[in-house]
């Protein structure tokens, strides 16, 4: 019987995109099927479009020729929308704050909502549309062609995002989960708040899943979880060894890095606990000082790819060999 393998592809902007196209890459090498076509693909946020990519029928190699600004079939060119979607600063925010809703039932049932995912109640409401998001999550799903319940065939594909007035991290694509096309999960998964308008899928308001865990690896540690043999963890926005940036903003990325590597490991423990074998994947730090301390520069894109097509080989092979701490 053949092994049961999940891929989890975690948040991290457009420049954590362009790290794990890369890594994609050498991880493909060591896994034995395509990853398009694993058991279960996670993924949330910028981790949510290279999942439905996949998903879709995008070949890793696609995905960096992508990345790199080359054509794609039915894609549309990334230049292009890198040049539509900004300098990787949002734009100046509404005045009031993003979720009034959340802050009550924060105060009434603190138990029930994350700490993290009620801060982000107090942030402005975002105003930037996701325009050149939109169009390629389109073509993701032309690319698929139509589908009775505009999800993808097959194997499963969850997307995470965050209900922006309950605070309740919300599962697309999982069973009892809410329905939404594809490219409408994607786009809610992707809203920052603050940044983005919430994206509303049957009445309801939804943000960026990465507010609520950078990977949501620990739901493959819950009783009602698909059983895997094997998982493989990409987690952009966690790393276990680091550059010393001078530049302040940088500094204070690698702070709050260092913070969300810690709860990314408890939510690896949880899952090994289970007894799947689970590799973690982050950047090193060539890749972070490449990277600098905006996640969504994209002129750091594509020297973000070069550099993670030079040092995921050797990652992969650390960590799948046991060398690496995970």
């Amino acid at each position: 019987m053949s092994r049961r393998i999940g891929l989890v592809l975690g948040a991290g902007g457009v420049l954590g995109s362009a790290w794990m196209a890369g890594a994609l890459k050498a991880l493909q090498a060591r896994v034995d099927r395509p990853l398009g076509e694993v058991d279960l693909v996670v993924g949330t946020s910028a981790g949510a479009v290279l999942g439905a990519a996949l998903r879709c029928g995008v070949s890793i190699d696609e995905l960096i020729d992508h990345q790199a600004g080359l054509p794609v079939d039915r894609l549309p060119d990334m230049r292009t929308l890198e040049r539509e979607s900004g300098d990787g600063f949002p734009p100046i925010p509404l005045p009031w704050i993003g979720s009034p809703r959340m802050l009550v039932r924060a105060v009434t049932a603190p138990r029930a909502v994350n700490p993290v995912v009620a801060a982000s109640a107090l942030l402005p409401v975002g105003r930037a549309r996701m325009g050149s998001l939109v169009r390629l999550v389109d073509a993701l799903q032309d690319r698929l062609g139509a589908t009775e319940d505009r999800w993808v065939p097959g194997a499963p594909l969850w997307v995470v995002a965050v209900d922006y007035d309950t605070g309740r991290r919300t599962v697309f694509g999982r069973a009892g989960g809410p329905p939404s096309s594809v490219a409408e999960a994607v786009l809610a998964s992707c809203s920052i708040p603050g940044w983005f308008v919430p994206r509303i899928i049957g009445g309801h308001r939804y943000v960026d899943g990465g507010i609520a865990s950078a990977a949501s690896v620990d739901l493959l540690a819950r009783p009602n979880a698909p059983h895997l043999d094997e998982v493989y963890v990409l987690a952009p926005l966690a790393s276990h060894a680091y550059d010393l940036p001078l530049d302040p903003l940088a500094a204070a990325e690698r702070w709050l890095r260092r913070l969300i590597t810690h709860w990314t490991d408890a939510e690896v423990r949880r899952v090994r606990a289970t007894g799947t074998r689970v590799t973690v994947l982050t950047p090193g730090p060539a890749d972070l000082a490449v990277m600098g301390g905006n996640l969504m520069d994209p002129r750091r894109r594509t020297a973000v790819l070069e550099r993670s097509l030079d040092t995921s080989h050797a990652a992969v092979r650390d960590a799948m060999d046991g060398k690496a701490a995970a």
